[in-house]
């Protein structure tokens, strides 16, 4: 064997594995074959700290693609300042074009890592972000860009919110199942709080140096460096799997399961809801209180509306534990339940116009939304295994296990389709009437046929059918 082979294994990869565990094949570009995480010894002895390298770098890659998924959020609010001229009905093409491609590229991402591999698809997936950041950093510098190139370039964000899916299906094939939850949890949360980090970062970065004006082409450079420091990252460290299989078979056979599509109506209330307003929440803040839409901190500015999806992405773990004790359904109801309420009193309190209080209500809705995300995602597996058809008709776990894989990814990608929605209700709402107050009486019917659907799948009848846990 080779210095250079040597070296690839590492240390802590290329450890025999004790006795009556299956060894570990390291091959040339990173690839593993043998993996089998379901096997404790084989775990123990190497697999723990392979998963764990490849899932931190995985956060860092995901997080970086949605902190390029939510740019355009913020850059918007500052394009009259930097000297465009675009009408409302464009801002909100602006902010949710990203999501409508994002929700369509979840679908074929999914599928990217058992045809590339894990490695092999992050590095790439994390250098396809370099066309939307330079894309943006070239278009904002010239006020004289046409509208459909800002458009066409806002789409291109769109590849960050695709790599959600293809990170979500990589780390799925390294984690034993009694781990997947937590493992999946973390990388979802680290991913979501990319949209926090860039709603604090980017007002920060184009104002710091900028005599009192905005540098908006940084919004788009800052990130270069980090995306390809990701890259580099996947390059170097993480692994291909040649057990991680594609189930195309498996989708379609998701498909057929009415449980997928009544989960992904209530996934697009808690991740729609929390992916569409973490998209808006600056533009509101800027059209209801314009005088806070950015605070002057020294010689920076600093936008507020980074604490929405910041406080979200944190309550998401949260409501994955609580469903844990309580049940995904009723964990589920109870968040549409809050939405409702919140959303109903942050409506009924804006005469008031007091900036702090509604503030106070919108972080509370996306605490809901977050607490609604780890709920609904822990349902999934749950139901799958128990009350779908293919469970009922007594289909093994392996079987099972397969579908409720396939309906993550599905699901997952018809709730991020409630990023687009949103902006595009509210801008109907404003173009009709002048006011966002329709569209927000509009969501509040939504959570309350959501909640009503939840009740009378999988409540209603729990003490009969034993789904009282879901």
């Amino acid at each position: 064997m080779t210095a250079e082979r040597t070296a690839e294994l590492g240390t802590a990869d290329a450890d025999a594995a004790r006795p009556g565990t299956l060894t570990l094949d390291h091959r040339p570009g990173r690839w593993i074959a043998n993996w089998d995480a379901e096997n404790k010894e084989q775990w123990e002895a190497a697999g723990r700290s392979i998963a764990r390298r490849n899932l931190n770098w995985s956060i860092f890659a995901e997080f970086l693609g949605f902190v390029v998924w939510q740019l355009w959020s913020i850059v918007v609010v500052q394009l009259p300042s930097a000297g465009f001229k675009f009408s409302t009905n464009e801002i909100f093409w602006l902010i949710s074009m990203p999501s409508l491609v994002g929700a369509t590229l979840r679908i074929p991402y999914t599928f990217m890592v058992p045809r590339f591999g894990g490695r092999n698809w992050t590095i790439v997936s994390a250098l396809l972000l370099l066309l939307p950041t330079i894309g943006l950093g070239l278009c904002v510098a010239n006020p004289e860009t046409p509208f459909g190139v800002m458009l066409f370039v806002a789409a291109l964000a769109g590849f960050g919110g695709g790599n959600f899916a293809s990170s979500m299906a990589n780390i799925t094939f390294f984690y034993p199942a009694r781990e997947k939850g937590w493992a999946l949890g973390l990388n979802a949360a680290g991913g979501n709080l990319g949209a926090a980090i860039a709603q604090l970062a980017v007002p920060i970065a184009i104002t710091l140096l900028a005599a009192g004006t905005v540098n908006l082409p940084v919004a788009g450079f800052m990130w270069v460096p980090l995306i390809l420091l990701a890259a580099f990252g996947a390059w170097k460290y993480m692994n291909n799997l040649t057990s991680a299989k594609g189930d195309v078979a498996g989708s379609l056979a998701a498909l057929k399961e009415p449980h997928l599509w009544v989960m992904a109506l209530l996934y697009i209330g808690t991740f729609g809801s929390f992916i569409g307003f973490a998209g808006v929440f600056p533009k509101l803040i800027k059209d209801y209180f314009p005088a806070f839409s950015s605070i002057s901190v020294g010689a920076v500015a600093l936008s507020l509306a980074f604490l929405g999806p910041l406080v979200g992405s944190l309550a998401r773990p949260y409501g994955g534990r609580l469903a844990d004790r309580m049940g995904g359904a009723r964990m589920t109801v109870t968040a549409f339940a809050a939405m409702t309420v919140i959303t109903l009193t942050m409506i009924w309190t804006l005469p008031l116009k007091n900036f702090w209080l509604f503030l106070f209500l919108f972080l509370l809705l996306f605490t809901a939304s977050g607490f609604g995300n780890g709920a609904t995602y822990r349902m999934i597996p749950v139901i799958f295994a128990t009350s779908s058809r293919a469970a009922r008709s007594g289909a093994s776990t392996v079987a099972t296990q397969r579908l409720a894989s396939s309906a993550l990814g599905l699901i997952s990608a018809i709730g991020a389709y409630g990023g687009f929605v949103i902006p595009q209700v509210l801008n109907a709402s404003n173009t009709a009437s002048g006011s966002y107050t329709s569209a927000f009486y509009g969501f509040v019917g939504a959570y309350i046929l959501m909640l009503v659907v939840c009740w009378f799948c999988y409540i209603r009848n729990a003490t009969r059918n034993a789904m009282g846990h879901v």
